[in-house]
């Protein structure tokens, strides 16, 4: 049988980088006695706490498992089943989650193709052709992955452009938020500054791809939306009975500045990895390096070497444009061998 050696690093997906120390630490200790199950707790307690600072005293905040829970149940309770969420064509709901946005809320998805990942009003606004006509799904939602799954990040008129325009026509603005520190810290902003204060109605927050063991969070600015969202969540299979080892790493992360420490040191490395590989001359970024993705075009015969010491997705195969994360523990050592790698394979 084969043994399949895993690097001790990788560039694959901020996913597969470990678990922050002091995440541990905040599970550790919030494993001591017994307390009340599916949330009833003082952990989930201050977390939520912790949220309402960030966000506003009168948000809802829902702790989940994961990522695509998140987003398809935050997309359950702002639609009905004709309804259609419009998204890029390479977002996260629309490529990586197995159909499950659709199967679960009933809804259609609309996509549209960016050159970037990001959509616009103009790229849009045909969808609302058929508004009015039953024979047609009717837009609801309009969906933005923050950062976006090209390494973009939306600034804020970017962001609330979006949101008018949605809320002009009956529609509400859904923000995967998955990277949302990593956008932050890139703007520079605080995050009720490019969430709630731009005009987002409902958005999943990431804490496993900036240093969580597990766990995510759904969270809606109108208190309206969530009336019966402890249903859908628990109906959804994403109600945690131990939901305190969830919230203690949320209450770690945002508490101080752990969020920021992660992401800021995550897009520092995605920096550096981006300057030394346009030092080599048969590479060329695809994106601008706005969050901790990078974008590149590599010469195919080169990519297997490669990949044989560092996991990395093959990103578009017609054009060989690979991607490559960064996390909270990628290191510059990292980052140079590996570049050193591709000096000696890329000629």
């Amino acid at each position: 049988m084969k043994r399949i050696v895993s690097p001790s690093r990788s560039f694959a997906s901020d996913n597969n980088a470990g678990v922050h120390p002091e995440m541990i630490d905040a599970i550790t200790a919030a494993n001591q006695g017994h307390v009340v199950a599916y949330g009833d707790d003082p952990f989930t307690e201050r977390a939520v706490k912790v949220f309402q600072k960030h966000f506003g005293r009168d948000i809802a905040v829902y702790f989940v498992f994961g990522g695509t829970g998140a987003n398809v149940l935050g997309l359950k309770a702002a639609t009905k089943s004709y309804n259609a969420v419009i998204c890029a064509e390479t977002a996260h709901i629309n490529v990586d989650e197995c159909g499950a946005p659709e199967k679960f809320t009933g809804c259609k998805l609309l996509s549209v193709s960016t050159p970037d990942g990001k959509v616009t009003v103009e790229q849009i606004k045909h969808f609302l052709q058929g508004v009015g006509f039953e024979h047609h799904v009717q837009p609801r939602v309009i969906s933005v992955s923050q950062a976006t799954e090209m390494g973009t990040v939306y600034n804020r008129s970017e962001l609330k452009t979006l949101a008018d325009f949605a809320h002009r026509n009956d529609m509400l603005l859904h923000m995967d938020g998955a990277r949302i520190s990593n956008a932050a810290v890139s703007l520079n902003a605080n995050f009720k500054e490019i969430t709630r204060d731009v005009g987002v109605d409902v958005m999943s927050f990431g804490g496993a791809k900036n240093g969580m063991m597990y766990g995510e969070a759904v969270m809606f600015f109108d208190k309206k939306m969530a009336a019966d969202f402890k249903y859908i969540r628990k109906q959804g299979m994403h109600l945690p009975s131990k939901m305190r080892f969830i919230s203690a790493q949320f209450e770690a992360l945002l508490s101080g500045d752990l969020w920021k420490r992660s992401a800021i040191h995550a897009n520092r490395m995605a920096r550096i990895l981006a300057t030394e590989l346009e030092k080599v001359p048969q590479i060329k970024l695809t994106q601008p390096v706005e969050a901790n993705g990078v974008f590149a075009t590599v010469p195919g015969k080169y990519i297997p070497a490669l990949q044989k010491k560092y996991f990395f997705y093959v990103w578009n195969e017609e054009i060989n444009e690979i991607r490559l994360m960064t996390s909270f523990d990628t290191t510059e050592d990292d980052i140079a061998q590996f570049v050193g790698l591709v000096k000696k394979t890329v000629k």
